[in-house]
């Protein structure tokens, strides 16, 4: 469950929290700006800007703060010695902002949430001061969430929209939205469980696809974003590729896989991998030789699927899967 999911869940129950933003970072801190945390008022953690100490003193903050409708700007120093003394492995100077969870953006933070698993795009603009806090969603369709804002403004913002790291000045924060990398999961054995588990954990969105209803439901994959019941050929027409999805094919069988990569085949995606041993991938791969595929668009199938760590357990099939979709992402 994501940030904004969960604050949404506190909000119906009259429950509220602090949202840390890591927002200026100095030295080898561990967590890059833009890194959040959420504070629940029961003092639970959901997320992280770090740990150790700088963790530790963001939540004592945070909690300090409840039941008051201003933000704090906490400011973090750690020198070498005193990283050293602490026993940690990352020092650096951090700023984070510490904001309170209000009703009043509760839509917001709704549209974010949707936003973000739909891998959809926007800036999210925080004013704050000793006497103004000031929140303000703009999507790229100009559509405006929050507080008013000047159609000036907007524009000025939505030039961030491409950026991959917020732009901080004294008392505004514009972020752009970062984007989950969406993963079809075509498949719901075993294997399918752990790396929807894993791949939720790295920050990618699922989707799990099977036509077997018993296979595919939320009590064998209750962390996924999506679950479609669905023939495996039909469901296409459903999804939608913009050449930035990860697909991983690892359904029940030979015919199954070759007719899902058959039609993977005929979309852009980020990376596209299939179980299966060595003597299967090249039966498939002749199939879709003779289905029209040139080689050049099949040699770029990751099959057999997987990094090489002499994974055999599907724990560790998935971890060698979601790996290579990682290794993929960050080149």
């Amino acid at each position: 469950m994501g940030i904004y999911e969960t604050i949404d869940e506190y909000l119906k129950k009259n429950k509220t929290g602090i949202i840390a933003t890591v927002i200026t970072r100095a030295g080898s801190a561990p967590r890059d700006v833009g890194a959040k945390m959420f504070v629940g008022d029961d003092g639970k953690l959901y997320g992280t800007v770090g740990g150790g100490r700088l963790e530790h003193s963001a939540h004592q903050e945070a909690m300090s703060m409840m039941g008051k409708s201003g933000p704090k700007l906490l400011h973090i120093r750690m020198d070498a010695r005193e990283v050293a003394s602490n026993g940690m492995i990352c020092g650096g100077d951090v700023d984070v902002l510490l904001e309170p969870v209000l009703e009043k953006y509760r839509a917001l933070y709704g549209r974010l949430e949707y936003l973000e698993k739909r891998g959809k795009r926007g800036i999210l603009v925080t004013r704050f001061d000793k006497d103004i806090f000031v929140k303000i969603l703009v999507e790229d369709d100009l559509t405006v969430h929050g507080d008013d804002v000047s159609e000036r403004d907007r524009d000025v913002f939505l030039q961030h929209l491409f950026e991959t790291k917020p732009c901080v000045t004294e008392g505004l924060v514009i972020e752009p939205l970062q984007i989950s990398s969406v993963l079809y999961i075509f498949g719901a054995g075993h294997v399918s469980q752990f790396i929807a588990k894993i791949a939720q954990m790295t920050g990618f969105s699922v989707t799990v696809i099977d036509d077997r209803e018993e296979f595919a439901n939320k009590e064998r994959f209750p962390d996924s974003d999506e679950i479609i019941v669905e023939d495996f050929q039909n469901v296409f027409d459903r999804l939608r590729f913009t050449g930035k999805e990860f697909v991983t094919i690892v359904t029940r069988g030979h015919q199954f896989d070759a007719g899902v990569l058959g039609e993977t085949l005929k979309r852009q995606a980020r990376y596209v991998g299939m179980i299966g041993s060595k003597r299967k991938v090249a039966i498939v791969f002749d199939y879709m030789r003779k289905s029209g595929f040139d080689d050049e668009t099949i040699e770029k199938v990751h099959a057999p699927i997987g990094l090489a760590i002499h994974a055999e357990t599907p724990q560790e099939i998935a971890v060698s899967i979601v790996a290579e979709m990682i290794k993929v992402k960050g080149e």
